[in-house]
């Protein structure tokens, strides 16, 4: 047993003092990744801060016609809101499509975005991991990379990230908050992870002494068609081999108006696919279309020797989901998550 201190913070400043006070605590809300790592050994905190009694459990519309998720509401019951299920289809599939239920009525907002990749080298102490212990290796580079990046891997580190959910914030346009006690800033929900780089223990671009208070999900998005896919080993409580949200809107003449995409499962963070992106703005809403874009996209992507799958798995997945949304044979928050 690893001795560790605890506290259970009351207001926001309190947990960000402690944070900065302590270098290396972690935030505790409901524990689903964080305590398993414990577990194992691979997280070592010296103090968790017990962030679960903040007042940080609400979905509230903003007078602009934004919505925002506290920090510690749950993955249920966020898929299940009103307000997210209606407007942001895409939001509510990646959630259900993420673990079981009795984890999901545990996990919370803040606690998915900062949840550690599942590399199984990562996790066992017996493993050179660059991600774990900075400067050992990257056993997984020539061991077992099946459910490895494709895009935006580095010779220090090829591990994916795990989160459904950060995927559609990245599509939505989505922003994190954070907070110091002092002051606040709001990150683009696609730039709050990071690629690995030659710093892979550096999972996101949050400062020390920041905790995650909130997502706000834009308005200009909302009630956008949208859809989540995942494939994945088995039917229910994997994670993804590869995966896609989408936020479409067409105009008149049958042109791309509005156009988010973004990859799980292929980099070490959200992809967002910001060339298929630019490729069909103003593009013919045609399954030709997005193939050439995804295709555009995806040539970035640099296999190792058995992850070459996920480059085709990926492309059809989106060209299918960006078809069937521009087809409109769907509405909003009715597509099928899984293949």
């Amino acid at each position: 047993m690893e001795p560790f201190g605890y506290v259970r913070a009351g207001t926001v400043r309190e947990a960000a003092e402690a944070l900065a006070e302590h270098p290396g605590a972690r935030c505790l809300g409901g524990g689903t990744n964080l305590v398993d790592l414990m577990k194992l050994g691979v997280e070592r905190p010296g103090l968790l801060v017990d962030v679960s009694r903040l007042p940080l459990d609400t979905v509230e519309e903003l007078p602009d016609g934004s919505v925002r998720v506290g920090a510690t509401v749950r993955n249920s019951d966020l898929a299940a809101h009103p307000l997210v299920r209606d407007r942001y289809a895409v939001l509510s599939q990646a959630l259900l499509a993420g673990a079981s239920g009795q984890l999901r009525n545990a996990a919370t907002t803040g606690g998915n975005l900062l949840q550690r990749t599942r590399c199984p080298h990562f996790q066992d102490l017996s493993k050179p991991c660059n991600k774990r212990t900075p400067g050992t290796g990257c056993a997984a580079r020539e061991g077992t990379h099946r459910d490895h990046a494709v895009l935006g891997h580095s010779e220090q580190c090829v591990a994916t990230h795990p989160s459904d959910m950060a995927v559609a914030l990245a599509a939505l346009d989505a922003r994190v908050e954070l907070d110091d006690g002092r002051t606040t800033r709001a990150v683009p929900a696609d730039r709050f992870h990071r690629l690995p780089g030659d710093q892979p223990e550096r999972d996101t671009e949050i400062r020390p002494g920041e905790l995650i208070t909130g997502v706000v999900l834009p308005a200009a998005t909302a009630s956008l068609p949208s859809a989540y896919r995942k494939a994945r080993d088995r039917a229910s409580y994997a994670f993804a081999l590869a995966s896609v949200a989408a936020v479409l809107s067409t105009a008149e003449d049958g042109t791309v108006a509005h156009v988010g995409l973004a990859f799980g499962a292929l980099a070490h963070k959200p992809w967002r696919a910001e060339r298929a992106e630019a490729a069909l703005r103003g593009a013919p809403a045609t399954e030709d279309a997005f193939a050439h874009a995804v295709e555009r996209e995806l040539q970035a992507a640099r296999p190792l020797r058995d992850n070459g799958y996920k480059v085709p798995l990926a492309r059809n997945l989106a060209v299918d989901v960006l078809t069937r949304l521009a087809a409109r044979r769907t509405r909003p928050g009715t597509l099928q998550e899984d293949s």
